[in-house]
């Protein structure tokens, strides 16, 4: 599901209370480090295993197009990665200072063109429930990823 921002619980960005923060440079050499953090941070909110896979996927992807849209690359830039385990599931806020994106020009490409790249977005949207952009942030983006806990028979 894709909210506005505004939208979601009636409430701006809440207070990221509890919340454990890591700030890499927008190098990809480091997003072994956020990849880890993304996986211990899932499995203490008590995610199954195969979702924690998911997820982790989820959170480089978007790691990864912060350095190569937001930044264009340019790996001496800081990419904050904020995770909180929340009492219906689990949180990610990742935020930069690059170029602001526009979140009505993101879709991942046709799921029938076969070829390599372009999955990143269905990837992040798959293993999260929610996905939006802050857009009252001036400078730069911060992507708001929420993923809830299923019952015992929903994936």
């Amino acid at each position: 599901m894709t909210l506005p921002w505004w939208n979601w619980h009636g409430t701006a960005l809440p207070d990221m209370k509890g919340a454990v923060s890591i700030t890499i440079p927008s190098h990809p050499k480091y997003l072994s480090v956020v990849r880890a953090l993304t996986s211990r941070m899932a499995e203490l909110a008590d995610m199954p295993g195969p979702e924690v896979d998911k997820i982790r996927l989820a959170v480089d992807e978007a790691c990864s197009n912060v350095i190569k849209y937001a930044y264009k690359g340019d790996t001496g830039r800081k990419i904050v990665v904020k995770f909180r385990v929340i009492r219906t599931g689990f949180e990610v806020v990742i935020e930069d200072t690059g170029e602001k994106t526009d979140p009505s020009f993101i879709a991942g490409r046709d799921l029938d063109d076969v070829r390599p790249g372009g999955l990143g977005i269905h990837l992040i949207k798959r293993a999260f429930d929610v996905f939006g952009f802050d857009e009252k942030k001036k400078k730069g983006n911060r992507l708001r990823l929420i993923r809830y806990k299923r019952g015992n028979n929903e994936n």
